[in-house]
């Protein structure tokens, strides 16, 4: 399950209601070891060799990136009515080089630093993230984002 942000939440209101532009932004995902909320904050993962991994790029968004509502892998424009995307290609980041410490949730941003958090969730299963470790990564449908329901 995830969550909207109180930010996002204001800009597709302003978008939709109030005539004001919408930037197609860059999405990028990242970990977090501390719950944030609709309006902002958590603990974010830091140090160590972190960093976001760019999700999907404003001018190549594509209906290849994310799955349309009606199915995980779907690459056509969205018929479904439960609300819910997900990723089509695996988000791998860096191998760590410090411990990250319990990663609880992750967050999609609409910058690669500071930025403003759009949505976020908890992981199904809470992973300690250490040096040495492999590269952590979210397999093709893994992260699923709903914007109903």
């Amino acid at each position: 399950m995830s969550a909207m942000s109180d930010y996002l939440e204001n800009k597709l209101i302003d978008f939709l209601f109030r005539g004001q532009t919408l930037a197609n932004p860059v999405l990028y995902v990242g970990l977090l070891t501390a719950a944030p909320s609709d309006a902002g904050g958590g603990t974010e993962v830091s140090g160590g060799s972190y960093a976001r991994v760019k999700a999907a790029a404003a001018a190549a968004q594509a209906l290849t990136d994310w799955a349309g509502t009606q199915a995980a892998g779907s690459t056509v424009a969205s018929s479904g009515t439960g609300g819910t995307t997900s990723n089509n290609g695996a988000v791998t980041f860096p191998a760590p080089t410090a411990n990250w410490g319990v990663v609880t949730h992750f967050g999609i941003y609409d910058a690669a630093t500071a930025g403003n958090l759009l949505f976020w969730g908890a992981l199904t299963v809470s992973k300690t993230i250490n040096n040495g470790d492999a590269a952590p990564s979210f397999a093709a449908a893994a992260l699923s984002v709903q914007i109903d329901n």
